[in-house]
């Protein structure tokens, strides 16, 4: 079979099962870093976020919860800012992460589009959030609605994530936590069980295998072309 024409067939293996096997396996326990999108005292998406990670520690997971209070707007301060760093080293720990936000006038919160801005698609050599996966939720104060975590969504392709195909929409949420931010027995809590279960086992399927998931033919040339850049240069 002919070669397409603008292909670089050295630089484009037929994709090998055998490299899907890691060649070590992390023993550590999956790392899971979960964002939310409210700063109300009694915010029911960092409810939804703390019954979240409980799942998850459950399951076997390492857990943070990054406190957005504090973090100002994208381009507003500088990338030394405590608390962008701090959000910035989460991401680069973590190897997977949950993003809940509260759906208002039909969209995520500027609070979740912020911390989600800070994080930048690559850092010198370092991609902090490629390959990583990721669950999306949402509340709502009304009727069950799906625009939040389409968003997010969204946002988590763009970031070059792993986003799960499950998701959680809690409808009326003030409904479904007590006094204590306890989340009631219900579907939708059944649901959160699902989403997290279905984000740890990805979590361990992929996180062994992001950097052959996420080689890419187009970096691989670019690479490429630099070397033979530089190559010439040096022969001047």
């Amino acid at each position: 079979m002919n070669d397409p024409p603008n292909l670089d067939s050295a630089l484009l293996a037929r994709p090998d099962a055998h490299l899907l096997e890691p060649r070590r396996r992390a023993a550590h326990a999956p790392r899971i870093l979960l964002l939310y999108g409210s700063l109300r005292e009694r915010s029911f998406s960092r409810f939804l976020t703390l019954e979240a990670e409980r799942l998850l520690q459950y399951l076997g997971a390492e857990t943070r919860v990054f406190d957005p209070r504090g973090l100002p707007l994208p381009d507003d301060a500088p990338a030394t800012h405590p608390k962008v760093a701090e959000l910035r080293e989460l991401s680069a720990w973590s190897e997977g992460q949950v993003w809940t936000s509260p759906e208002r006038h039909g969209a995520m919160t500027g609070v979740m589009k912020a911390q989600i801005d800070w994080i930048p698609l690559s850092l010198g050599a370092v991609r902090p959030t490629q390959g990583k996966t990721l669950a999306v939720m949402q509340v709502s104060g009304g009727s069950q609605s799906f625009n939040a975590v389409n968003q997010l969504r969204v946002l988590g392709r763009w970031m070059r994530m792993l986003t799960i195909p499950n998701q959680s929409s809690v409808a009326k949420a003030y409904e479904q936590f007590d006094d204590a931010g306890r989340m009631k027995p219900s579907a939708y809590y059944e649901r959160v069980v699902d989403v997290m279960e279905e984000l740890m086992k990805f979590t361990l399927l992929t996180r062994d295998r992001s950097d052959y998931l996420t080689d890419r033919y187009s970096e691989r040339r670019e690479a490429a072309q630099k070397r033979e850049a530089e190559v010439k240069l040096s022969e001047i």
